[in-house]
């Protein structure tokens, strides 16, 4: 038998004032938030290059230098590449890839975090860039912006807590698979068709199998092969240095093959490969974001132009948030993760980068990798990244033009392939198989409905699983001997609600009746129970007292915590004798027996008069 250390409790039944429920001083606190808003550590927190720049020398810089160079090595290709995934004119997705960069380096907290356009956020905006044109892409941008802005200042980043981690590892596995599915139209060359559902790409492809180009296929498989090899290039095992950056720049070495190859037959006057074409040459121009637009005849106003979103304006933001907090968790090393200013630099990143003309974006895993394995020391590496961006946009523009499309797309699919987490699932359910629910349920609906249906089922399914669980506890019975006499002790290993209050009164009732009918003393062990109780959970108890009084049995509470305790003696002074307690049953149940002997003639006495 477990011991436990007494509890104490008021000495006065009678005492209004012992059991009175205390609430926070919410003035005191109200009036200590500005100084704490405007300390120099609040300031550090909300502006992190103030905790970095000091301290920067040419060291740090030389790191941050090569990092920058090779992160923008890799986002020059994926950038284009995620233009072409959201519906866009590949230009657009360089657009998205270099103010992002420069606002994360003033408040990004993580210094590994590289932002920019993703294939996830790229394949959210797709249906509204094909369906109502690039304001739509744009104004996204900037409500995501401001939304994500607006959770980050209310300080609200806890709510990344309510998505599991099934969750976030189904979305994940069910967007690569989208995404990479997208891509295998532009892979073998079909040019018919369109769609983003999973089933409806699929259906494009095998409609249109006799419209591959075999000179596209040999050339995607071919860079496909060549970037998986790459990323861990074992036969350069002996040159480690060597190895590292040749697996770092794996995208930009595929790319320039490719240019290569089209261009030498496009001098011999051939063009086997369906190819990127004219990219606009430049830097985009600075508009305000698109509160209005005409399309096709229609005028569009504001919210007009917000309703077309639907569900997409919170799961949008949401997976945004998402992506940046997991990837700053998997590269932190074991620091802690301000996810509030994560939000926060997040929010400001889409805001600013919306006036250049740019779709939603938010940390890249790929990128984060390189920046991680470059060696970047602090944020500024962000802004070599924009500087390659922007340098590509100015002079590289018309080299652009010879990307194999069938290249870009083995860029895509290679980056979606190292985002499936085969060994998380195996670990979710080697650890806990009801987990896969809704692991199941999240990826079942992304890939039939679409992600933002998937992450809002899985995150449903996940807390519908909670509430069951939460209202079926764990309900453990111990018979203990005393002086010859049965005593039962009634342990549970949550705290009660009122979800699980009517199963644990009808529980312990049916047990107690049915197989511990001998059994006269029945004590409900309250370690487990805190403050959470509520008026329901206090109603069961005196229904269960009651209940079982009537099939003569003695119900006490054992070792209940002062809240709970507090709780259930202001719904009904009269229990106050039942609650005991003290580490040793027996010198309990021993002063309750000879309390009840002495008060058991007097009761006698009383019925004789």
């Amino acid at each position: 038998m477990t011991e436990y250390s007494p509890i104490s409790r008021p000495r006065n039944p009678n005492n209004h004032e012992d059991f009175r429920e205390e609430f926070p001083n919410l003035c005191n606190t109200l009036s200590q938030c500005p100084g704490r808003c405007c300390s120099k550590q609040a300031l550090k927190s909300r502006l992190p290059i103030l905790e970095w720049l000091p301290k920067y020398n040419t060291s740090t810089l030389f790191c941050d230098i090569v990092a920058g160079i090779s992160v923008g090595l890799t986002v020059i290709p994926q950038g284009i590449a995620y233009g072409i995934v959201a519906g866009l004119p590949p230009q657009y997705g360089l657009y998205s890839s270099f103010m992002g960069c420069f606002v994360y380096t003033i408040f990004g907290s993580c210094k590994d975090v590289s932002i920019g356009p993703t294939a996830i956020m790229s394949l959210m905006i797709y249906p509204f860039v094909a369906k109502y044109g690039l304001d739509f892409a744009i104004l996204a941008n900037f409500l995501c912006g401001c939304i994500i802005l607006l959770l980050g200042a209310l300080n609200l980043g806890f709510l990344i807590q309510f998505i599991s981690s099934p969750t976030i590892i189904a979305f994940t596995a069910a967007a690569s698979i989208i995404i990479g599915s997208s891509q295998v139209k532009p892979l073998l060359g079909i040019k018919s068709g369109s769609g983003s559902e999973f089933v409806q790409v699929w259906k494009n492809v095998f409609t249109h199998l006799h419209e591959i180009r075999y000179t596209d296929t040999i050339l995607g498989l071919f860079s496909l092969v060549l970037l998986l090899l790459m990323k861990k290039p074992k036969c350069f095992s002996r040159w480690p240095l060597f190895s590292k950056y040749l697996s770092l720049s794996r995208n930009a070495i595929v790319v320039i093959i490719g240019i290569i190859t089209a261009y030498v037959f496009y001098l011999n006057g051939q063009e086997p490969f369906r190819l990127t074409g004219e990219i606009k040459k430049g830097l985009p121009d600075v508009v305000i974001p698109p509160f209005s637009t005409n399309l096709n005849g229609t005028d569009y106003n504001f919210l007009q132009m917000s309703e077309v979103y639907g569900l997409s304006l919170i799961t949008i933001p949401l997976v945004s948030i998402l992506e940046i907090i997991a990837i700053s968790k998997a590269f932190s090393k074991g620091k802690v993760i301000d996810a509030t200013q994560q939000m926060v630099a997040l929010g400001l990143c889409n805001i600013a980068s919306c006036f250049f003309q740019s779709v939603p974006v938010t940390g890249s895993f790929t990128r984060t990798a390189v920046n991680h394995n470059s060696g970047v020391k602090t944020t500024f590496g962000g802004v070599i990244t924009g500087i390659i961006v922007l340098l590509a946009l100015g002079l590289l523009t018309g080299t652009f033009y010879f990307i194999p499309k069938t290249t870009l797309a083995a860029v895509v699919i290679a980056a979606m392939i190292s985002m499936i987490e085969t060994h998380e699932m195996a670990e979710i359910y080697r650890t806990k198989k009801m987990d896969i629910i809704p692991f199941i349920v999240t990826f079942g609906m992304s890939l039939w409905l679409g992600l933002e249906y998937g992450i809002v089922a899985g995150v449903v399914a996940n807390m519908l699983l909670i509430l069951y669980m939460t209202s079926r506890p764990e309900i453990d019975y111990e018979v203990v001997k005393i002086n010859d006499m049965d005593v039962l002790v009634v342990n549970f290993d949550q705290s009660l609600n009122y979800l699980s209050a009517e199963y644990f009164k009808t529980s312990v009732e049916r047990v107690v009746i049915t197989e511990f009918s001998n059994v006269q003393h029945v004590f409900i062990n309250g370690m487990s129970i805190n403050y959470t109780i509520d008026v329901t959970v206090v109603k069961n108890l005196v229904a269960l007292v009651e209940d079982l009084k009537v099939c003569k049995k003695n119900v006490y509470f054992w070792n209940w915590r002062k809240d709970a305790f507090n709780l259930v003696i202001r719904f009904k002074r009269e229990l106050y004798d039942l609650f005991k307690f003290g580490s040793s049953l027996e010198v309990i149940l021993m002063q309750e027996i000879k309390r009840n002997e002495e008060q058991q003639p007097l009761a006698e006495v009383t019925t004789d008069s």
